[in-house]
C-alpha cells in the first residue's frame, strides 16, 4: 500500500492522506498487518546495511569461537542496528508514514519500546509457528483491540529466497494456545503467505499475528529492523539508550521515543534486547 502524503502550511509537518491512513489501519485491525511502500530512503538503509553487515560477522564469529548469541533456531539470530550517529535516521526510528498508522490504530501517547531485530543467514532453519505476545486478558471470549504493534524494516529487497516470513492473514483474532486444531482452522479461513517486500517498504504488524521465520535459501545475510509501538496505557520496563548528538532524529509530536542519551556508544551489538531500566 502506497500512502500519499502533504506538508501542512502552519505547522510544516508531514500529513499523511486520510483515505489511505484510514485502509492502513484498518488492514491493520482486520487483518493483523499491512505493508507500506517506498516509505523508507534507499540512503538511509544502505548506511544501516553496511554496518549491521559487519556486525553480523561479529556476531557469527563470536558464536564460532564459543559466545552463544541469542537466536530461537538455526540461522535465525537477534541483531541489534546501531544506536549512534551516524547510523540512526528519522524515516526509520520516527517514519511519519509508519506513526500515522500506528497511531490510527493506538491513539494518543504511543511510545517505542523496543530497537532491535531479526537476522535471517543463509542455511537457516524453518522456525514453528508463533505470536511474539499473547494477548493481555486470556480469560475474555473475544479478541481485544491492538495493544502493540511491532513495526519491521529490512535494508534489502525481502523475498522467499532469502527467507521472507510467513505470516497468517487475521491469526491475531484467535485466542489460546497455537494447537494443530487451530492451525487447520485458521489456514481455512485464510492461507499463510510469505510475505514478500520491496526495499524502501515497511511491515507493520499486530504482535498476536502468527508468523513464522523462513529458510534463508540465498547467500545473502538478511536483515530486519524491528520496533514497537505501544498503546500509552501499556506497561514501561524500561528506556531505550541512544548516544547523545541524535536526539533531533527521534522528534516526532505522536509518537514517545521513550529515549535516553549518553556520552558513550551503547553497546548494542552483544547487549541486551530488552534492557533492564
Amino acid at each position: 500500500m502506497k500512502l500519499n502524503m502533504s506538508v501542512d502550511a502552519l505547522t510544516g509537518s508531514a500529513v499523511v492522506d486520510p483515505v489511505c491512513l484510514n485502509k492502513a489501519a484498518e488492514a491493520v485491525k482486520n487483518d493483523g498487518y499491512v505493508s507500506l511502500e517506498e516509505v523508507v530512503s534507499f540512503d538511509s538503509l544502505d548506511v544501516l546495511l553496511e554496518q549491521m553487515t559487519r556486525d553480523t560477522k561479529i556476531l557469527l564469529q563470536s558464536e564460532k569461537n564459543g559466545r552463544p548469541i541469542s537466536g530461537w533456531k538455526h540461522g535465525h539470530i537477534q541483531q541489534k542496528p546501531p544506536h549512534h550517529p551516524p547510523f540512526l535516521f528519522c524515516d526509520i526510528v520516527a517514519n511519519p508514514y509508519v506513526v500515522g498508522v500506528t497511531h490510527a490504530v493506538l491513539g494518543n501517547g504511543l511510545f517505542n519500546s523496543f530497537y532491535s531485530g531479526n537476522t535471517n543467514c543463509p542455511g537457516s532453519e524453518q522456525q514453528p509457528i508463533h505470536r511474539d505476545a499473547d494477548p493481555l486478558w486470556l480469560e475474555i471470549s473475544s479478541p481485544h483491540p491492538a495493544t502493540s504493534l511491532i513495526v519491521n524494516i529490512s535494508p534489502i529487497d525481502v523475498t522467499e529466497d532469502c527467507g521472507s516470513t510467513e505470516i497468517w492473514p487475521g491469526s491475531h483474532q484467535n485466542l489460546g494456545p497455537i494447537t494443530e486444531e487451530q492451525i487447520d482452522r485458521q489456514r481455512n479461513i485464510a492461507s499463510p503467505i510469505q510475505l514478500n517486500i520491496k526495499k524502501g517498504s515497511v511491515l507493520i504488524r499486530d504482535v498476536r499475528l502468527w508468523h513464522r521465520g523462513m529458510p534463508n535459501k540465498s547467500e545473502e545475510i538478511r536483515h530486519m529492523i524491528a520496533m514497537i509501538h505501544h498503546v500509552s496505557w501499556f506497561h514501561r520496563p524500561h528506556t531505550l539508550c541512544f548516544q547523545k548528538g541524535s536526539e533531533s532524529v527521534f522528534d516526532c509530536n505522536l509518537l514517545d521515543a521513550n529515549a535516553q542519551f549518553t556520552d558513550e556508544i551503547p553497546e548494542y551489538i552483544f547487549g541486551p534486547h530488552f534492557p533492564h531500566s
